[in-house]
């Protein structure tokens, strides 16, 4: 005879049928958000399960979904979600929320202020929102006279090419905010950074641009899933 482990009988018993100590919720308040496992934070999130299975359950089989990946998961679209028993529209789009917020609040992690001195630098800012998105979005970082990020411009969402990213796009809030320097950022959701040849020739237009206006060009930085492509560290610009 199997016996169910206490992660697994937890998540069999409904959370009103658990002691409050061990109610994701109660155990959040009391112990703080790093105290509870990634199913518990899911099951939170999920508020309440659905017809014969607890918010435990649920998150259990929502994680599994994703193959255990957060990553996956924010990437996952809605009627994938959907698909898991228990979880209907409205709770998938609370789950995508959630994890959208951690996209952000990482992408802000860096001090304020500090320069942006070379490719990685930009990476850190970028890639924790960008490396999981599950379409190419292109963003222009606006920098100052001492290379800070003064404003992260999303251009387009979607498939990259020369009709979408166009200079007045790209630079007209760069003249609107007297910006000293632009670096182009985005994304390829394969994971595979390698520039295309779309990619080198909205890149050679922008920077061409770029130097019309006296907005210089720094880089344009592909990421991919724990890699990026520098096109100034490449000698491409």
């Amino acid at each position: 005879m199997t016996v169910p482990t206490s992660q697994s009988h937890a998540a069999a018993l409904k959370i009103k049928e658990m002691p409050n100590v061990d109610r994701p919720r109660e155990r959040l308040r009391s112990l703080g958000a790093q105290a509870l496992s990634t199913t518990e934070l899911i099951a939170t999130v999920l508020g309440s399960g659905g017809k014969g299975a607890s918010a435990l359950a649920c998150a259990q089989l929502v994680l599994e979904q994703a193959g255990g990946s957060l990553g996956r998961l924010g990437s996952m679209p809605l009627a994938a979600l959907t698909r898991v028993r228990g979880v209907g529209r409205a709770r998938a789009t609370a789950v995508h929320a959630a994890l959208e917020l951690g996209r952000r609040m990482a992408g802000e992690a860096r001090e304020a202020g500090v320069p942006l001195r070379g490719p990685r630098d930009v990476v850190a800012v970028f890639a924790p929102r960008l490396q999981d998105a599950p379409v190419e979005e292109f963003h222009v970082a606006i920098l100052d006279a001492q290379h800070r990020l003064e404003r992260d411009v999303l251009i387009t969402r979607g498939l990259l090419n020369s009709s979408l990213v166009h200079p007045r796009e790209v630079f007209r809030e760069a003249i609107a905010e007297r910006a000293a320097a632009v670096i182009l950022v985005h994304n390829h959701p394969s994971g595979d950074p390698t520039p295309s040849a779309e990619d080198r020739a909205v890149t050679e237009q922008l920077v061409a641009a770029g130097r019309l206006l006296d907005i210089p060009v720094h880089d344009h930085i592909i990421v991919g899933r724990g890699r990026y492509v520098s096109f100034a560290e490449a000698g491409l610009l």
